[in-house]
């Protein structure tokens, strides 16, 4: 009999294991991974960098489960401890553009064995290549059968299996179906993160072109959703930052059977009302000016030779000989251009999963399931995804903390 087994030993997984010992010495967990070698989402994120966490994460970094639930995890275990925690294990972090927390390594590989080399000194076992493929209530215990067909019992189990993204990295989404058969409900997953593919009008042409956007996603004519941020046309579509934030929005407007339209400015924070007195003093003060000239004063050039081509206006035209009509067109257009989304790249791409387990079927002060005692859910499997940034490896270090925390205080020795 185990005290404690934990299914996944990812960032969650590990984090949980580790805060579980920590708060009960003498308590012996196991941790369970279907892998031959732990920790792949961890050493491939953040451009295998891994963005540890963000200076400043709350609530409305996160989409899905009540922000209510979400903002008491985080304040129990925020951000600034979670730094001071990797400190503990010999991994400083520093600070970079919009806050992200990087080891000061610059490599995954730091965060990872900082987190093996604790797990170890707390005598934490990590066993590889042991699937879990079915988890039974047995009393006050758990039965484990692991894909061997050996079996495994144990006081208190955690459920920290991560989703679907990267299944090449071992999620395949295995731990919903064991919630599941635990009691819990589900809510239907989809990618997020993730790149988008565009159609015929995606613009490959721009491909390798980066600049600021501001994307806004129209769901049956009304507007839902608007996100700012770096956008990066690629030969599929588009990618950046505020395109991987987008996907998720998306993804969920297309399940729930929405018309779903995204529309992408290419000069965020302006309006008309902004540009075209612009327009007009460029129109004044350089009459004879290319109007490709002028506008790839303000955009990238390739940005605007596109957006003028499709509004009808050639590059050499001078600024004086632009109608009315194709000056408004083009301000337009620069402002709100449909762009084609027909599906992202999936799972395979995306970093992390929307969907899982209702937030409300677990307490937030202790993570332990409402619907089966002695059950604790932690990370991804969750109904909770974060944006760009750190905030989901946040939410893995905070849901695994209060975990460790009830878990120990359960059960201790």
């Amino acid at each position: 009999m185990e005290d404690v087994v934990v299914i996944g030993a990812g960032a969650a997984g590990l984090a949980t294991a580790i805060f579980t010992a920590r708060a009960a010495a003498g308590v012996h967990v196991r941790c369970l991974d279907g892998a031959r070698r732990v920790g792949a989402k961890i050493l491939v994120s953040g451009g295998s960098r891994c963005n540890v966490t963000n200076r400043e994460v709350t609530e409305r970094d996160f989409w899905g489960g009540p922000s209510r639930v979400v903002r008491n995890v985080l304040r129990a275990f925020p951000a600034d401890r979670a730094a001071a925690f990797f400190e503990s294990l010999g991994v400083p972090l520093h600070e970079e553009e919009d806050g992200k927390l990087f080891p000061d390594s610059n490599r995954s590989r730091t965060v990872l064995d900082a987190l093996l080399a604790e797990a170890a000194r707390l005598g934490i076992e990590v066993a590889t290549e042991q699937r879990v493929i079915d988890v039974e209530r047995a009393g006050a215990t758990f039965a484990l059968t692991i894909e061997n067909g050996s079996r495994l019992d144990a006081r208190a189990l955690v459920l920290a299996t991560g989703g679907r993204s990267l299944p090449k990295t071992g999620s395949d989404g295995l731990g919903y179906s064991l919630a599941r058969a635990l009691g819990h409900g589900y809510v239907e997953t989809t990618p997020a993160l993730a790149p988008l593919v565009c159609g015929s009008n995606g613009r490959a042409s721009l491909s390798g072109v980066s600049h600021p956007a501001a994307l806004s996603l129209r769901v049956n004519g009304r507007m839902s959703t608007r996100l700012e941020g770096a956008l990066l046309w690629t030969h599929f579509g588009a990618s950046g930052p505020v395109v991987l934030n987008l996907s998720r929005h998306w993804h969920r407007a297309r399940l729930d059977g929405g018309v779903v339209e995204v529309l992408v400015n290419v000069c965020p924070g302006d309006t008309f009302e902004s540009l075209e007195p612009w327009w007009l003093d460029q129109e004044r003060e350089r009459a004879r000016a290319q109007v490709g000239t002028v506008l790839s004063g303000r955009l990238p050039a390739a940005i605007a030779e596109v957006w003028l081509t499709a509004s009808g206006i050639e590059l050499d035209r001078t600024m004086a000989h632009v109608t009315r009509e194709d000056r408004r067109r083009l301000l337009h257009g620069l402002l709100e251009t449909p762009l084609d989304v027909v599906d992202s790249r999936g799972y395979g791409y995306a970093e992390v999963t929307a969907g899982g387990i209702p937030l409300d079927e677990v307490d937030s002060a202790t993570m332990q399931s409402r619907i089966c005692p002695g059950l604790y859910l932690v990370g991804e499997i969750l109904d909770v995804d974060g944006r760009l940034g750190g905030f989901n490896f946040q939410w893995a270090w905070s849901t695994g903390w209060i975990a460790g925390q009830a878990i120990g205080k359960a059960i201790g020795i």
